[in-house]
């Protein structure tokens, strides 16, 4: 599971304990090969060995693309849990109001420049923002 970098025994114990603890159904995965579990399944190992490596930024291209429903409330959530532990998140997402409800800060991309940025509380707020990007409720 990547740890394999880590020399200290007492850093690989810890990193391990967060990483099951953000993942706690690992564990049962663990002796399967990664490319025999499903979509949303390969998402856990894969985060997992990013987290064991100790990153202070972690980022995440579209992590809930082609997942369904169910699976990506999960993949959210500990996606939310990664950032209370302190990690910086970078997400591009395109599920905007999920990505929003994560984030302090979004920066919305047209042709490749930032059109928008802010605080997610101003971005849902901005009259332009909810109808080009989550539409009316």
């Amino acid at each position: 599971m990547a740890g394999y970098l880590i020399k200290q025994k007492e850093e690989f114990e810890k990193r391990m304990g967060l990483v099951l603890e953000l993942f706690p159904r690992l564990k049962g995965y663990m002796a399967k090969k990664a490319r025999t579990l499903s979509g949303g399944k390969r998402q856990m190992p894969a985060m997992a060995m990013v987290l064991m490596k100790g990153p202070k930024v972690l980022l995440l291209d579209d992590p809930a693309a082609a997942l369904a429903p169910k699976v990506v409330g999960q993949i959210f959530s500990r996606i939310r849990e990664v950032v209370s532990s302190g990690i910086t998140v970078l997400l591009v997402e395109q599920h905007a109001r999920r990505a929003l409800s994560l984030c302090h800060m979004g920066y919305v991309m047209s042709g490749g420049k930032v059109v928008m940025k802010g605080p997610d509380s101003e971005l849902l707020s901005d009259e332009k923002f909810v109808e080009a990007f989550l539409g009316r409720a």
